[in-house]
């Protein structure tokens, strides 16, 4: 999706007849998966058996012209479809052939099949993330596929990078369980200093304090005092300039040790007016904040509005739809949408036809023999 975004022509393969899982994933708009759509916008779809050993020829035509083939299959599947790297780069030397797998190519897990799910509660995202140690929790995006997917275009703009100076592909090989072990932060460097398991905390910040989501009287939000100086901006911006003198609160090492008190005063205090009230008062004072807000209210954020992260599309069949926009922005070229997401084999005829010379009689044949 972010190499479409970016302005890769990108064809995606599926079965025929049934297509890609996430085609029946609910909600649904009309008879189109909210879900796929949202995810495989720009991209054309053909359909291809390759277990057929005519659907295999066609992949293997497609390789021939293609700049990158993207799988993530579970390691072995794609040799045993005869469509492995080393295939494929005898007849394409300049390919870049990226794998996207739960446990990557090596490795005692590698052939393990795994799902967002199961990958962040192996890598030690789940045992951090929650209220407290007894209920692990999941974070509410399914961030071990995206994180996936976001290494992997890094992996593939970085080959094609080295191919300008080589003229040579390679393979890129991205873990599921790699990536999320990689964004877990201080977590890691917090336990390999002091020996001690970091454990959830809510929404406290291990190191910095206070550094949290508070309760107004009328909902919640979140305040990032990042270091000393904005402490006592703070203090004084929440009329408790006493807490200024209070020794436990001096530094952040010791608003960390005394974190439970401070908790429960800050708490105290803000409660007692209401969220827009804080964040008018902090956003005069240059104190970080912010409204914790729901999907439907970020829908209405003024910021994501002005920076084009809503985009309208029209599905030939579902009808307008909203998607996220492209997050990088450009000085000079322009990342952009371009259609919604095809329809199960919508472009067949284009690609085989078009691209790899077939003539209508050899599509239909295909058709018939199930093929495509």
């Amino acid at each position: 999706m972010i190499l479409a975004d970016l302005g890769a022509e990108v064809v995606k393969v599926e079965r025929p007849g049934t297509g890609d899982d996430s085609r029946a994933f609910s909600p649904m708009k009309g008879s189109e998966s909210a879900y796929f759509m949202s995810i495989n916008r720009g991209k054309k779809s053909i359909t291809v058996n390759m277990k057929n050993p005519r659907g295999r020829e066609i992949i293997l035509n497609l390789a021939k012209h293609a700049d990158v083939v993207i799988e993530n299959f579970k390691p072995g599947v794609m040799k045993r479809l005869g469509l492995s790297y080393d295939t494929l780069r005898l007849i394409n030397p300049r390919l870049v052939y990226a794998s996207s797998t739960g446990y990557g190519q090596t490795g005692p897990f590698s052939e393990k099949a795994a799902y967002d799910l199961i990958i962040q509660g192996m890598s030690g995202m789940m045992s951090i993330t929650g209220p407290d140690e007894n209920h692990p929790t999941k974070a509410g995006s399914s961030i071990a596929d995206i994180f996936s997917g976001v290494f992997t275009c890094i992996g593939i703009l970085s080959a094609l990078r080295a191919r300008e100076r080589t003229g040579e592909g390679q393979m890129v090989d991205v873990a599921m369980l790699d990536c999320v072990f990689s964004v877990l932060e201080n977590a890691v460097a917090r336990y390999m200093a002091s020996g001690v398991v970091p454990k959830p905390i809510g929404n406290l910040h291990p190191s910095i304090a206070p550094f949290s989501s508070f309760s107004t009287s009328d909902g919640q939000i979140n305040i990032a005092v990042g270091n000393d100086s904005l402490w006592i901006k703070f203090c004084e911006a929440i009329g408790r300039e006493d807490l200024l003198n209070d020794e436990r609160y001096g530094s952040n090492d010791l608003r960390i040790t005394n974190l439970d008190s401070l908790m429960i005063t800050l708490n105290d205090t803000l409660s007692r007016r209401g969220s827009k009230h804080w964040l008018n008062l902090f956003e005069k004072t240059g104190i970080p904040a912010g409204k914790v807000d729901n999907i439907a209210e970020v829908l209405q954020n003024p910021q994501i509005l002005a920076r084009d992260m809503l985009v309208s599309l029209v599905h030939p069949t579902a009808g307008e739809h909203t998607v996220p926009g492209i997050p990088i922005k450009f000085s000079s070229t322009k990342a952009a949408i371009k259609k919604s997401a095809p329809l199960l084999g919508e472009h067949n005829k284009e690609i085989l036809v078009g691209l790899l010379g077939m003539s209508n009689d050899e599509l239909s044949e295909l058709e018939d023999e199930g093929v495509i």
